[in-house]
């Protein structure tokens, strides 16, 4: 049994490789657009072997895309129409839109929809990391909306992953995606931002820079291409959660503008309740 990952990137790249480990199917097949990425696949053996898409829809049991959110949008449909007992699995960040695109597709059962919470802020195939995906969670969305058969298969996937479960319909996913993982990427970009344009007047600032500022900001290095896509595609959740960020920080502005630091540390100490979610 073969399987096929369309795009090696971090995430593509990151199964291919801990799949080669396990041997739980026979061939690991890339396909990808860039014919760098191609050779860096190859050379990285990240996958056994380069196909077209077509080629592999005949050769591979289970494909799996773990391309931009956009461009599932777009491959999805097509694979379907063509697929006959393949089992075709999503791990793009956002599904609502995904899902509603192929609700009524005849093929729908042969479709998984699945997240896996891992990543780095690096990108491409020499990103790849063997245990990426050890203990974190893979979250299934809408399961019950797919073939039994189909995802025992990518189930199974899951656990040659070494990754935990979790089951959430659509606008669970992206409404807590959009607050433990868009958010912390938008304020990362915006963090960078402020702290390049204060550089340009002041050249010396990265000379401060220490631990703290690097795992703050480490986010602002992720890919454009891929988080262009997700923030359109989550548009809505991603603007409730812009929203009360926003508000949370004129509501720190204002103290701190009116000296009034007790606020500021009742605010502080509110804050640290999050110790009760994240050790």
């Amino acid at each position: 049994m073969n399987i096929a990952i369309v795009g090696i990137g971090l995430i593509g790249g990151s199964i291919g490789i801990r799949l080669k480990q396990t041997n739980f199917f026979d061939k690991i097949i890339g396909v990808e657009k860039s014919e760098i990425n191609q050779k860096k696949a190859l050379q990285l053996d990240l996958v056994d072997e380069i196909q077209s898409l077509e080629d592999a829809m005949k050769s591979c049991k289970v494909i799996v895309l773990t391309v931009p959110v956009d461009a599932i949008m777009t491959l999805l449909p097509k694979l379907l129409d063509v697929a006959t007992d393949q089992v075709i699995i999503d791990m793009g960040s956002t599904k609502s839109n995904i899902l509603n695109l192929i609700k009524d597709h005849p093929n729908r059962g042969r479709y998984v929809a699945a997240h896996p919470m891992a990543g780095t802020e690096y990108s491409g195939p020499e990103a790849a990391i063997p245990d990426l995906f050890k203990d974190k969670m893979m979250v299934y969305v809408e399961a019950f909306r797919s073939d039994e058969d189909a995802f025992e298969l990518a189930d199974a996937v899951t656990e040659q992953l070494e990754m935990k479960t979790s089951f959430m319909t659509a606008e669970e996913h992206d409404m807590h995606t959009a607050y433990v993982s868009h958010i912390s990427h938008l304020t990362s970009f915006a963090l960078a931002l402020t702290v390049l344009e204060k550089e340009k007047s002041q050249g010396r600032i990265f000379e401060l820079a220490g631990s703290g500022f690097q795992s703050t900001v480490r986010l602002a290095k992720s890919s454009p291409d891929m988080w262009t896509p997700i923030f359109k595609q989550n548009r809505t959740n991603v603007l409730e959660v812009l929203e009360e960020h926003i508000k949370q920080l004129q509501h720190i502005y204002d103290k701190i503008e009116k000296e009034d630091y007790e606020a500021v540390h009742k605010w502080i100490k509110k804050s640290n309740k999050i110790k009760r979610i994240i050790k």
